[in-house]
């Protein structure tokens, strides 16, 4: 049975979460940041509804912090899974993500200094070497390679722009198999 449950990015263009659930598996399509006001912002320090160690696979469509800059939090909670993307995606996700983390940092520096928080001490979301943990889980794959996840569901990657500009297939791996678009 195939369902799509999205986490995040639907009712909002920010936090792009899509849990895909084919049988026992379940693929996170995208793992984005909440951002922008704080009531979104503030999202990002909720749990998932699912635990992170629930979750067997991580698929990155591209490497915008609203798709990509959640991995750190989801390998705080306990995700031990690959985090797969085209080698592109992975090499501009580990800017944005260290990026990321160092401003977390800093940020969180500058409320402390100045007692700007009404937590005390104000933390980070996540930082540096969060960061660096997040991107140890990535796995690339180039457009158009067949990658077979461990319960049997495939993908691939496609270029922007081709067949009707998606940007991965999902295949359910039965006999026949039958692909699903998705993101």
């Amino acid at each position: 049975m195939l369902s799509l449950k999205s986490l995040g990015g639907a009712g909002t263009v920010t936090g792009s979460k899509h849990l895909l659930s084919l049988g026992d598996e379940r693929i996170l399509v995208d793992c984005g940041l909440f951002q922008g006001l704080k009531n979104l912002r503030d999202l990002n320090w909720q749990p998932l509804p699912v635990s992170p160690r629930d979750i067997d696979a991580v698929i990155l469509t591209h490497a915008h912090l609203d798709h990509s800059g959640y991995l750190p939090r989801l390998v705080q909670g306990g995700y031990r899974g690959k985090v797969y993307a085209t080698p592109a995606t992975r090499d501009v996700a580990e800017l944005i993500l260290m990026d990321s983390g160092h401003l977390q940092e800093k940020d969180a520096e500058f409320f402390n200094r100045h007692q700007l928080s009404r937590h005390q001490p104000a933390l980070a979301l996540y930082g540096v070497r969060d960061a660096q943990r997040a991107v140890g889980h990535f796995s690339t794959a180039a457009f158009g390679q067949t990658v077979r996840l461990a319960g049997g569901a495939s993908f691939r990657f496609r270029p922007p722009g081709t067949s009707s500009a998606r940007r991965a297939s999902i295949s359910n791996g039965a006999a026949g198999g039958s692909s699903f678009p998705a993101i």
